[in-house]
């Protein structure tokens, strides 16, 4: 099996679909980098448009509260992937074995129940937004110059539905490792040692040069 990071790879079917929603992973991901690095030029665009010119960017803020949720949610489910996003391992650190995947099967499946009925709720709050029949199919927008507001309500549910894809592949591999007694399952996040950690990132500058 050939890993990328902690997640572990080989040809069976759940593998197959991990490496298939990766690239919308990433994508999503490059969106909220993206984003962030339009903010830091709409930044020094208004900056600069002030200090010389006497004439900031009009909506400013309007534009950060826009692209607010692609920086805040877009890029979940890639960290998640990886097992990169915040979590406490003082517990799970000390698991091994079937109570390892256990619990890590029990915290996977709370996690979706919240995010499906989040991803519900976003839904609805962008459909309470959005309506064909008005102007740019909004019924609300923004204070300072009337941005449209619903395409940011519709990120959330759409981020959210891409992170409850990857909480089901997470919770089968999962599944498996505790029916199976597997060691090193695959999809799901390994927790790496320090030694490991430093092994991979001194492969991966090997690999650049």
């Amino acid at each position: 099996m050939a890993g990328s990071g902690a997640v572990l790879e080989d040809s069976s079917l759940l593998s197959r679909l991990d490496r298939a929603l990766l690239p919308l992973e990433r994508a999503c991901a490059l969106l909220s980098g993206l984003a962030i690095f339009s903010l830091m030029f709409l930044a020094v665009y208004s900056v600069t448009g002030r200090k010389f010119f006497a004439s900031p960017l009009a909506g400013y803020v309007d534009y950060i509260e826009a692209a607010m949720p692609l920086i805040a949610i877009m890029g979940v489910s890639y960290v998640q992937r990886d097992g990169t996003h915040i979590r406490m391992d003082m517990l799970v650190g000390a698991l091994k074995g079937r109570a390892l995947w256990f619990f890590e099967l029990v915290s996977i499946l709370l996690i979706l129940v919240l995010v499906l009925a989040l991803t519900v709720g976003a839904w609805e709050h962008f459909d309470r937004s959005f309506d064909c029949a008005r102007p740019l199919c909004s019924r609300d927008s923004s204070i300072d110059i009337g941005i449209p507001i619903w395409p940011s309500k519709l990120i959330v549910p759409i981020a959210l539905a891409v992170l409850a894809l990857r909480l089901c592949l997470q919770a089968w591999g999962y599944a498996r490792a505790l029916i199976l007694g597997l060691d090193n399952p695959v999809a799901v996040p390994l927790t790496l040692t320090t030694a490991e950690q430093a092994r991979i990132e001194a492969e991966s500058l090997e690999g650049a040069d």
